[in-house]
């Protein structure tokens, strides 16, 4: 080969060569555009959907639920013969399965096989996908770890005067005494240690300064959790349904902000408290760092929370800042199991200012005796814009607008929507507990919604026609409601 020739041959390698990375990053791109990525609302308001699409591919298709006398040895034949795979049995709910189909066909397709054998099969339903859609901050705070001294029975944690939902003093366009009246709650009580909530959510920052002492760590005299389809799990700290390998660490944020609106350790001198100065908080992480998880990955979480509390561990409430409107017979199913675990299930009631009676949202919509559906106030007392709601299914309102709370990596920021909402109601309902700890679940729900205070911006808007109370709730001080 001559030298001209060499030349032509190493222009023409060199010409390959940038079109092979020329298209390698088209490719790249076409892959970005149509992965998952996390869409911020334009309001400050968070959401989290179970959205229409399957995830055929990348989970199990299909939740089936067998009838009562169907054996598991009868279920992995069944499912064998049609080449698929039990994935998952959940313990909680007697005949509850997830099924993973290993031809890869169309989800629905696959529902409605195991759907056609009525003579075995209770039900079948697609595995749906969770799309959490992250708060959008409006603003970020930094750390103050200056002390100052509290007053009039107020914390010492420095940024308290922002948390308007604890003590309303009518600043920033604000109501005053439009909060939970947490100043006299805590003359009851700040809290307690013996009580567990459970986050199911994205994990919780569970190293954060003003998380930390208060964080759920599983007991030496509890058993590590294992499934026997799912393997043991590294639930020193919580649960992991997305790697039951790593810790419930979270990569998102929503569920260290959710965390930290009910149990941020108090008067710490540093950063905020939490409704509950002192509890134990459980994360239950079934949710990415796209904030991307399935419904049987919500499922295996309550699940999870179930075998704990039947383990001796104190579980008493699971906060749920999430829905939509694809009603999942296997999650109610579930959430019934929690119900006869004595777990109040607390749910967001959503963030499209629909009214649920009318389009149904759930898991905040299911007619369960463990549920209560949040809707969310602004700072001035008045339901929320973006807030659903409904005079028959949504059942009382807490502050949600502007909700100043932990974030990642020792941050801090202020959210909005019915997720913040949301564990207001569960931190409540923990205070209650921590004075009251032989409460059932029944009266623990009844205390919460009968102590709330009467809005008359929520008359024919939620069934209580109030806005939680702390106060009202720890001094028993209830009312009777005409739409109970």
């Amino acid at each position: 080969m001559n030298r001209n020739n060499i030349w032509i041959h190493v222009a023409i390698a060199v010409v390959l060569i940038t079109l092979a990375g020329v298209l390698g990053q088209i490719s790249r791109w076409k892959t970005s555009l149509n992965g998952p990525r996390v869409e911020l609302s334009r309001q400050s308001v968070d959401h989290l959907e179970i959205e229409t699409w399957d995830l055929q591919g990348e989970a199990p298709e299909v939740l089936v639920r067998f009838k009562s006398g169907v054996t598991l040895n009868e279920i992995r034949r069944l499912t064998a013969e049609k080449n698929d795979n039990l994935s998952d049995e959940i313990e909680s709910v007697a005949g509850l399965t997830v099924i993973d189909d290993l031809d890869n066909a169309d989800a629905q397709i696959v529902a409605n096989q195991y759907s056609s054998m009525t003579d075995t099969v209770e039900y079948a339903e697609i595995n749906y996908q969770i799309k959490l859609d992250d708060p959008v901050q409006k603003s970020v705070f930094q750390v103050r770890l200056g002390r100052r001294e509290p007053s009039a029975g107020m914390p010492n944690d420095p940024m308290f005067a922002d948390q308007w939902a604890l003590n309303n003093s009518g600043a920033n366009g604000g109501k005053e005494r439009a909060d939970l009246d947490a100043l006299e709650a805590w003359t009851h009580t700040k809290g307690s240690d013996e009580v567990v909530v459970a986050v199911l959510d994205s994990g919780v920052d569970f190293t954060h300064v003003d998380l930390i002492e208060n964080m759920w760590v599983r007991p030496a005299n509890v058993p590590a959790y294992s499934d026997d389809e799912l393997g043991t799990f590294n639930d020193i700290n919580g649960y992991n349904g997305t790697d039951a390998i790593r810790d419930p660490m979270d990569d998102n944020g929503h569920g260290t902000h959710c965390a930290g609106i009910i149990g941020a350790e108090g008067d710490n001198a540093i950063g905020v408290t939490g409704i509950n100065q002192k509890v134990r908080i459980m994360p239950l992480k079934f949710l990415g760092r796209g904030g991307y998880g399935s419904t049987n990955d919500a499922i295996e979480a309550i699940n999870y929370a179930i075998d704990r509390k039947k383990n001796g561990v104190n579980v008493r409430i699971i906060s749920a800042s999430w829905g939509s409107t694809s009603r999942s017979k296997a999650l109610e199913d579930t959430i019934r199991a929690a119900a006869d675990a004595d777990i109040l299930f607390v749910a967001a009631a959503g963030n499209d200012g629909s009214d649920n009676d009318r389009r149904a949202h759930y898991p905040s919509n299911y007619d369960l005796p463990n549920v209560i559906s949040v809707a969310a106030l602004d700072r001035g007392d008045q339901l929320a814009s973006f807030s659903n709601y409904g005079l028959k299914t949504v059942h009382v309102a807490a502050p949600g607008k502007d909700i100043l709370s932990t974030w990642l990596n020792n941050g801090y920021r202020e959210a909005s929507g019915t997720s913040m909402a949301t564990p207001y109601v569960s931190g409540v309902a923990a205070l209650i507990i921590a004075s009251d700890p032989n409460i059932t679940m029944k009266n623990l729900r009844a205390r919460i919604l009968g102590a709330s205070d009467d809005l008359e911006g929520l008359k024919g808007k939620v069934q209580t026609e109030g806005r939680i109370c702390a106060a009202n709730s720890l001094g028993n001080i209830v009312k009777e409601h005409s739409h109970e």
